[in-house]
């Protein structure tokens, strides 16, 4: 081997070992860089099943928190219901009372309301037909007997002394002015009760208003009796 070809085979080995070393850097600097992009591919997925983990377990707390208020809405709807019921069938109880105690109810109500005791009394129109001339009649002799003396008992007694009796009554209502309830010739759609009617102003005993004001005031009693 002559000079040049020494000269152009030292050439072509320095280029080998360059290339070589080239490729050795190249490898190592790709092995790194792929190195490097999974372990961050690995803290990325990783973050990303802990940010899913997280994610599911606030929908599973959410869905808990729905189901349970879900759940005291469908408890409280149940209760409101059986509160509805009892107060229900109190008022249906009222309104089917055996005569005697309706008429004497009625009348309590009308003596209790009564302003004037000139009031006309409006019913419904079953109860005008059942009980009204009834009612009128023992709420006035109970407002008449209310400003009325009271004779003595031995006196009253005596056939002569219950005559005696009802005149000193009747004669006291009228020079009290009261005593004069009439039965209104209107009547009303109500399912029970009575409306005291003044001129412009009435006052409402209505069986369905009275239930309803006693059930503003015992509504938690009656809750605590039927779910404790």
């Amino acid at each position: 081997m002559n000079g040049i070809e020494k000269i152009t085979q030292r050439m072509e080995d320095d280029a080998q070992r360059e290339i070589n070393e080239v490729l050795t850097t190249a490898r190592t600097q790709a092995d790194e860089i792929t190195r490097r992009c999974r372990e961050q591919a690995d803290k990325e997925s990783a973050a990303i099943v802990a940010r899913g983990e997280s994610s599911a377990a606030e929908r599973e707390k959410r869905l808990e928190s729905m189901a349970e208020m879900e759940s005291r809405k469908l408890v409280l709807a149940a209760k409101q219901e059986v509160l509805d019921e009892a107060f229900t069938m109190a008022l249906e109880k009222l309104c089917t009372l055996p005569d005697e105690e309706y008429i004497e109810l009625l009348a309590a109500l009308a003596v209790k309301a009564a302003r004037t005791g000139r009031e006309k009394v409006i019913f419904s129109q079953k109860d005008r037909n059942r009980v009204g001339k009834a009612v009128v009649t023992k709420a006035n002799d109970a407002l008449a007997r209310k400003v009325a003396p009271r004779l003595p008992n031995d006196l009253t007694d005596t056939k002569a002394g219950a005559i005696l009796d009802k005149v000193v009554t009747g004669a006291s209502a009228i020079l009290a002015g009261t005593g004069m309830l009439t039965l209104a010739e209107e009547t009303r759609p109500i399912k029970g009760g009575i409306i005291l009617s003044d001129g412009d102003v009435e006052t409402n005993c209505t069986f369905e208003t009275l239930v309803r004001l006693q059930r503003e005031n015992i509504s938690g009693e009656v809750a605590k009796v039927l779910f404790d």
